[in-house]
């Protein structure tokens, strides 16, 4: 696997704070289900 910089990885906007987060290895499988930046904020919502 290539290295990546961290501004090509794909980027999403945190459903509950609006703030942009990117892609993380543990979310590989289920990037597209992926809808809070956080745990706090999955909680918060």
């Amino acid at each position: 696997m290539k290295m990546r910089k961290k501004s090509d990885l794909p980027r999403k906007i945190c459903a509950h704070c609006q703030r942009p987060f990117t892609w993380r290895r543990k979310w590989a499988k289920i990037w597209d289900e992926v809808r809070y930046c956080s745990e706090r904020c999955k909680r918060a919502r």
